[in-house]
């Protein structure tokens, strides 16, 4: 569990560091960009490894409905993250389409992931979100939506999010659990 947690922490504090330390960040100008994605990748690994070899154990048996909730959470979660709220006409005003669409990913992951590994990594990534958006807004308080865009836009994006979630879900099942019922 701990390459686990250490990998959360480091997420955390790639992500965080541009605006919780702008003195240390600014000076490294394109530098600290390419540190910042050498940090996000350990983390990754370290969440990858830290998961795959947590001891862990089931804490309940989720009620089968639950995994309908996850895949339209994981819908949606596609959705936020692609450019669609953003050139749409129905979120164009959301301040953080991405954020939340990473948060739902995390809730979606643990409404079917009862166990203290997921909890752990699902919940951190989850509260980063949050947090993340909390900072984001204190440090950067002045922000423009983009134009309004068209019902069209959020039309296409939305059924290529239908179209990822299909792929995702077929080579989740081939590495892991399929997250579709009965498969």
């Amino acid at each position: 569990m701990t390459l686990l947690v250490l990998g959360i922490l480091l997420w955390w504090g790639a992500h965080l560091f541009k605006r919780v330390a702008p003195g240390i960040r600014e000076p490294m100008g394109n530098k600290g960009k390419g540190l910042v994605a050498i940090v996000l990748v350990a983390s990754i690994v370290l969440m990858v490894i830290g998961y795959r070899s947590a001891e862990s154990f089931e804490l309940g048996i989720y009620p089968p409905f639950l995994q309908h909730i996850n895949n339209l959470l994981m819908l949606l979660a596609l959705y936020f993250t692609s450019p669609g709220p953003s050139k749409g006409a129905i979120f164009y005003k959301m301040r953080h389409p991405m954020l939340t669409g990473f948060g739902l990913w995390a809730i979606a992951h643990l409404l079917v992931n009862w166990d203290p590994a997921s909890f752990v990594l699902f919940g951190g990534l989850w509260a980063w979100s949050i947090v993340e958006k909390i900072v984001i807004n204190k440090t950067e308080p002045n922000w423009t939506p983009n134009p309004k865009g068209s019902i069209k836009k959020d039309a296409m994006f939305l059924l290529a999010s239908v179209v990822l979630l299909a792929v995702i879900g077929y080579v989740h099942g081939m590495v892991g659990p399929s997250p579709f019922p009965g498969g």
